[in-house]
């Protein structure tokens, strides 16, 4: 049976029932079948931390089956960064352990009067003191929960969530992180350290067509060049690629590339690997482990990735790969979102530098390690200079006056990931129009970036592709979005991964929608394209009804009105870092931004002011779900 279970932790009440298969499958599961929940029980008059807000833990139909890489699990509430919609998805085993046991999703609710934690065995749930865990770290929380001998798997905070820093992670086995636009925040405001899943039912029956196309995507991903980066580097792979591209954000974005990428590409990192780890049924494994042995930073983590290694090494002007190794394992024990908070610290290091922000304890100069280490500690604490940074750079920058705002990189309250977006075009309207604040994985629009000609071959008409696959090109980057973002809501309604999927082209929508056919979910492609839409549509909306429109829809000015200088590093013999050519050998800027906005939103079939036209609702069908009364006002 697939249930949804509602606790309410106010009143210590829980119900469960069947979920109607009538929602799931217009909504998929997953992020879409979350995004009805919250758009049909928390509107704009309940605040992020409000015992209202809604927690929302779901999984995909693919989870708990043999498909590849079906580890994901998705968490959706009202966000305290951007003060509308949220969400926050990781992987590992956790998501996986949650389907067995039957459930499509959590909806949490309420707050505990002391600590509590969700235990889930089966089909039966308990809600238990935690106040022997309230102050933990992450994996200390984790061991005191599986000390019992119970097994099973843990999603829980640390002191980051449980201080409602605006960028707090939640954390599962032992690394993974679901951080981003706040959901540690929100856990912790209702008092809920942990969620234990001490054991599923089972496997998911499937039949033996259903085995047999999954196991043909499995081989797919196994040989594919796609993936060989991924399985030989990690995502490391791509530090000198981008470095070399200008794709490497560097000193807040001040520029693209450091002089020192060889002390932290793959082969610096690697020796600090002890294993290759993978999430639940993934042939690609791109995890590894790090361990720092010895010394003042001394670590050891599930990571890092690239993500990571950006924001707490040239984002930061480090060039230490055992600080990065260090600062990661300090965010995953605090709970924080990794690439906020090195955006945060990147942010506090240029305020500095230009006479904006000092501090008595930290000299915020670029790349001094007890900056960067201690602030993490601050921001998790809020203390000292923490608490200003815990709410963001925007809300940071509005505190600091000045021009502070011009450094604070970030679009609707949350920071940007790691990618520059006067060189990477697509990705860079996407961090804008993301509905869940600045996110390359709402989109991924990686088609024109990674060369998928064949892809592009498949999807898009011949006249345009010579400009579409023109990285630099802006005409037809919407083009290229919106597919990723249509793409994206599958793979996150379903459970899997994107280095699968999205990122790579290796198993397509066909592919998945003939794997849920053979399951007893009869889709065509087309189907889950337009489910894919409405996803989109219906999480536009909730930040329309939050006033959100075209003015929200930006990028800092930064990236508008500052062209950026790409030059050629070359080896130098008997030094430490690589010679820069004497000048630049391009420049990498947004023309018009404001066109692609334009092209996006026709595209979209939205108004001028970014906002989805009843005509739009109506045939994507999702009229049957909402009230359209509000929509017909917001565009006038």
């Amino acid at each position: 049976m697939s249930l949804t279970a509602e606790i309410d932790l106010s009143e210590n009440k829980i119900i469960q029932y069947e979920t109607d298969p009538k929602i799931l499958q217009s909504w998929l599961g997953g992020r879409g079948y979350a995004a009805y929940l919250l758009y049909n029980r928390v509107g704009p008059e309940v605040a992020p931390f409000a015992p209202e807000n809604c927690l929302i833990f779901s999984t995909g139909r693919l989870n708990g089956t043999t498909w590849p890489a079906a580890s994901r699990y998705h968490v959706t509430f009202k966000s305290p960064a951007t003060g509308a919609y949220g969400y926050a998805n990781s992987g590992g085993h956790f998501g996986p352990e949650l389907s067995k046991a039957g459930y499509d999703a959590l909806v949490i609710t309420g707050r505990a009067k002391t600590p509590v934690l969700i235990q889930i065995n089966g089909s039966s749930i308990q809600i238990l003191p935690a106040n022997h865990l309230w102050g933990l770290s992450t994996t200390a929380t984790e061991e005191a929960i599986l000390a019992s001998g119970a097994g099973g798997r843990v999603a829980c905070i640390g002191p980051a969530g449980e201080n409602r820093v605006y960028y707090a992670a939640i954390i599962n086995d032992g690394g993974r992180a679901a951080a981003r636009s706040g959901p540690g925040a929100v856990m912790g405001s209702k008092n809920l350290k942990a969620i234990h899943v001490v054991a599923g039912n089972a496997n998911r029956a499937t039949s033996m067509d259903f085995k047999n196309i999954a196991k043909q995507q499995f081989q797919k991903l196994l040989t594919s060049r796609n993936t060989q980066g991924l399985m030989n580097e990690s995502t490391l792979y791509l530090m000198q690629i981008k470095n070399k591209i200008g794709d490497l954000p560097t000193r807040n974005h001040q520029s693209g590339q450091v002089p020192f990428i060889h002390r932290l590409d793959t082969a610096s990192f690697s020796r600090y690997w002890v294993n290759r780890k993978g999430c639940t049924a993934c042939p690609i494994r791109c995890a590894r482990t790090a361990q720092v042995s010895s010394g003042k930073f001394a670590a050891k983590i599930e990571g890092p990735e690239y993500e990571s290694a950006d924001s707490f090494g040239p984002l930061v002007w480090n060039a230490d790969p055992e600080i990065v190794i260090r600062a990661n394992e300090l965010c995953n024990q605090m709970g924080l979102d990794t690439i906020s908070t090195g955006v945060s610290i990147a942010f506090a290091m240029e305020c500095h530098q230009r006479g904006l922000l000092d501090d008595p304890e930290f000299s915020l100069d670029w790349g001094d390690p007890e900056s960067i280490l201690g602030l993490i500690q601050r921001i998790a604490d809020r203390s000292g200079i923490g608490e200003l940074l815990a709410s963001g750079t925007r809300h940071a920058a509005e505190k600091i006056g000045r021009n502070a705002c011009d450094y604070a990189i970030q679009v609707k309250g949350v920071e940007l990931p790691r990618q520059e977006p006067r060189v990477c075009k697509a990705f860079g309207l996407g961090h804008a129009v993301s509905n869940r604040g600045a996110d390359h994985l709402y989109g991924l629009p990686t088609i024109d970036l990674a060369g998928h000609w064949e892809v592009a071959h498949k999807l898009f008409p011949e006249a345009i592709l010579s400009r579409l696959m023109d990285v630099a090109d802006e005409t037809y980057k919407p083009e290229v979005l919106i597919t990723g973002e249509h793409f994206s809501a599958i793979v996150d309604s379903l459970g899997l991964c994107k280095f699968s999927t999205a990122e790579t082209y290796i198993v397509l929508p066909e592919d998945i929608a003939a794997g849920l056919t053979a399951l007893g979910f009869p889709y065509s492609k087309q189907e889950l394209l337009t489910a894919a839409e409405r996803i989109v549509n219906l999480e536009r909306l909730y930040n329309v009804r939050h006033h959100f429109s075209r003015k929200d829809d930006y990028l800092p000015k930064r990236f508008t009105t500052e062209p950026l200088e790409i030059y050629q590093y070359a080896p130098a013999a008997g030094e430490n870092h690589a010679v820069r050519s004497e000048k630049p050998i391009s420049v990498a800027e947004i023309h018009d931004f404001d066109a692609m906005l334009d092209h996006y939103y026709d595209l979209r079939g939205w108004s001028d002011a970014g906002i989805p036209t009843v005509d739009t609702l109506q045939r994507l069908a999702i009229a049957d779900s909402i009230s359209l009364a509000a929509v017909r006002a917001a565009n006038g």
